[in-house]
């Protein structure tokens, strides 16, 4: 018994107080009540796609809408081939066709909600990664219609992350906040990266850990993610984020 208060000791104090935490601050702003009242517009953080010729990739995060945006954010990946003059965004969501091509424009607000710019990739580097990018979300396994929870998932978050898995060149990792991302398809329970340098193992997103180049340190309670990030160094926190040392 004396561990078991230990632990849930442990439990509340690395989980659910930065939870409640954000969930307290968040209730107190000011926030669009209704989705038509949100602001969906471009939050001017990408180039115009006509000023540069080179290719390019982008994975985008966003707190979601409602209370839900306390402790959850929704992701997006975006790319442009060399030479072309508009981007592609690829989202997948709970409504509609599962994965939306440029239903939003290419950087724009969430809710209101300015996106998080998580990965950048531009150059010769972008032209030779777009078509594995292209081919993960080809093969996406909850592309159909009906292929989205909302938790644990497979949801949003779940598509960018799937995507991430499989190209890691793009050398990112979706932030804390992003729950559904450590849901692995098919059911699986232990995951290595195609290129070997990071490790998954989780209970359908609800329970596990994440160790690896990319990853650094993570342990997932209930789809909140703390951890340490080793790459760039700083701290994961459940609902609040990384946090650079």
């Amino acid at each position: 018994m004396k561990y078991l208060k230990r632990l849930l000791v442990v439990i509340f104090v690395i989980y659910l107080l930065p939870t409640f935490a954000t969930a307290g601050w968040w209730a107190i702003q000011d926030r669009p009540a209704r989705w038509s009242e949100a602001r969906w517009s471009s939050a001017q953080i990408l180039p115009q796609p006509g000023e540069n010729e080179e290719a390019a990739i982008y994975v985008f995060s966003a707190a979601t809408g409602g209370m839900k945006g306390a402790v959850a954010s929704h992701a997006w990946i975006v790319t442009k081939d060399k030479g072309a003059d508009s981007y592609t965004r690829y989202d997948k969501v709970g409504w509609g066709s599962p994965i939306r091509r440029n239903h939003r424009p290419a950087d724009a607000f969430w809710y209101s909600n300015t996106p998080q710019l998580v990965a950048a990739i531009t150059g010769v580097e972008a032209e030779l990664l777009i078509p594995k990018v292209e081919g993960a979300i080809a093969a996406y396994p909850y592309a159909e219609p009906g292929g989205y929870t909302i938790f644990p998932g497979p949801n949003s978050n779940t598509f960018v992350a799937y995507v991430l898995r499989t190209v890691p060149e793009i050398g990112a990792v979706l932030p804390p906040h992003a729950v559904g991302r450590d849901y692995l398809p098919h059911g699986e329970f232990v995951h290595l990266d195609a290129d070997g340098r990071d490790l998954h193992v989780t209970l359908r997103g609800l329970f596990g850990f994440s160790a690896g180049a990319r990853s650094g340190i993570e342990v997932h309670f209930l789809g909140l993610v703390a951890g340490l990030d080793l790459a760039n160094p700083g701290i994961k926190v459940p609902a609040l984020g990384r946090i650079g040392l």
